[in-house]
């Protein structure tokens, strides 16, 4: 039976998708197990970390059942995760608490002390802020961690049994590729000096480099050979590029989700608000991968759906919608609302903001409303590329990916706003193609990611913009970009209303 099946893992927000391809880039089949979110506070986001595995059994076996393919054929996998998703633990795995989760900004305030200790403007989301946290907060927990790392290194270690950081996601802890290690003086400065022994040190891998084989006990949990083999991913997003077609200067990848990321590939370090996790060599050897993203997109429409539209048929309700939405004119019936319903992440790296909708009338229906949500995350997409142009990179195509992808409307909104081509894969569940790719160069299919993605990443059609619906939008995304520096001193008291209580 001939070994070709090269299997990309995309462990999202709250499901977790399986692709299975060959080296061409074909899909086999796709299958998706779902897990639940936990949220003990408000901005405090966190998994069950047991979950992960179970998912990815799930979603494995029933997709080799569905599509026939046998765990003969199965070469090799590797995965595209979330990232600064942090995981506390034992040397032997076995976690101390839940996985603090990419969205939870609970570490705001650290988040500013670290930035006025050492000037690195750094996110919430990321692990330092995070760690100060858990150190100040559950001080127990902290001191008898013995491992301190993201969910990407936390799995590779149990589906190989090796503790390692990757540089891919690493970064975002300050871990610099060219000096092998990560900055002490800026762990010193902020009262974390002890948090680096504790990070995994043992191996360093890049993405798409060949980790291992699985384990005996992992194998038959998934139902796969032990001899199958382990291919280094890393952050959904940056695997994404990969599954998006972009392997060099020139285009801007777009990735749609629970929260939207446009990521560009630079010779050169394009923004400098971090130092410390400038790169380079973050995804492909030689580039710098600059990035800009939202903390809230689809996760907004979820809201809307689940909260106020009160569906459960998910596929139902946006095939409602679809249709609904296309009535509503550009602007919808002047409504503007405001994506910051866990924050800002840029421009403003600002987590003390929030959502909020201007315009509303009694003449307003639940399409205008719905339509509306779409226009502000496309407004927020836009400010993304601004910051693109301001650092003197003229956007005039995306390649996108995700859950946008499976709305003409949406995108052509987000056309249409950003004046730009959209260019949309034949595949796009981008992480999972990501994943395949790596999994491709770490078999030795391929000399390089460059190499595997011109061969297996394809295109299906391209978005165009409308001029005339632009120059509506221009106009309302000048007021989208007053809203900020207008409300920002009341959206931080109203905040810290919430927070007294």
């Amino acid at each position: 039976m001939k070994r070709d099946i090269l299997v990309g893992i995309d462990l999202g927000t709250t499901s977790l998708r399986v692709g299975f391809y060959d080296k061409e880039g074909n899909n086999h089949g796709f299958s998706v197990a779902d897990y639940d979110l936990i949220h003990p506070h408000n901005t405090w986001v966190e998994q069950r970390i047991e979950d992960w595995m179970t998912a990815l059994g799930t979603a494995l076996r029933s997709g080799m059942e569905k599509f026939h393919i046998a765990k003969e054929q199965i070469l090799g996998l590797s995965i595209g995760s979330t990232c600064c998703s942090v995981v506390v633990c034992d040397r032997e795995g076995n976690p101390y608490r839940n996985c603090i989760m990419w969205m939870d900004i609970r570490a705001t305030k650290e988040a500013e002390e670290i930035a006025a200790l050492t000037d690195e403007h750094l996110s919430a989301e990321w692990m330092p802020c995070k760690l100060l946290w858990l150190k100040k907060n559950e001080p127990d927990i902290y001191e008898k961690a013995e491992v301190f790392c993201e969910c990407q290194d936390y799995l590779t270690f149990v589906l190989t049994g090796k503790w390692s950081v990757n540089i891919n996601t690493a970064c975002n802890w300050g871990y610099n590729a060219d000096e092998k290690g990560f900055p002490r003086w800026f762990y010193d400065k902020i009262g974390l000096s002890d948090a680096i022994e504790r990070f995994p040190k043992e191996n360093c891998y890049a993405v798409g480099d060949l980790i291992g084989t699985l384990t005996d006990e992992c194998a038959d949990r998934l139902g796969l050979l032990p001899d199958t083999l382990a291919a280094q991913g890393g952050v959904d997003s940056s695997i994404g590029i990969l599954g998006m077609g972009v392997y060099e200067e020139g285009k801007v990848a777009l990735m749609t989700g629970s929260s939207n990321l446009t990521m560009l590939l630079t010779k050169e370090m394009m923004f400098s608000e971090s130092t410390i996790n400038a790169g380079p060599h973050h995804l492909i050897k030689g580039f710098y991968t600059s990035f800009r993203g939202q903390l809230c997109s689809n996760s907004i429409i979820e809201w809307f759906r689940k909260e106020i539209a009160k569906e459960t048929d998910s596929k139902a309700f946006f095939a409602r919608m679809e249709e609904a939405v296309k009535e509503v004119p550009v602007g919808s019936r002047g409504l503007l609302t405001l994506d910051y319903f866990q924050g800002n992440r840029h421009p403003h790296y600002d987590t003390r903001v929030r959502g909020m909708m201007y315009g509303l009338s009694l003449e307003h229906t639940q399409a205008d409303i719905y339509r509306s949500i779409l226009e502000s995350i496309s407004y927020g997409t836009e400010n993304l590329l601004e910051q693109y142009r301001k650092a003197g990179f003229p956007v005039k195509e995306i390649n996108i990916s995700g859950g946008t992808t499976n709305s003409d409307v949406f995108m052509q909104i987000q056309a249409d706003v950003s004046n730009v081509r959209i260019n949309v894969p034949q595949d796009c569940q981008s992480v999972c193609m990501g994943a395949a790719i790596c999994v491709a160069v770490a078999a030795g299919l391929y000399e390089s990611l460059q190499e595997a993605v011109k061969h297996m990443v394809r295109y299906k059609k391209v978005v165009k913009p409308n001029e005339e619906n632009h120059k509506i939008y221009h106009e309302y995304f000048k007021q989208y970009l007053e809203i900020y520096p207008m409300m920002k001193e009341w959206m931080h008291k109203t905040s810290d209303l919430n927070l007294k209580q």
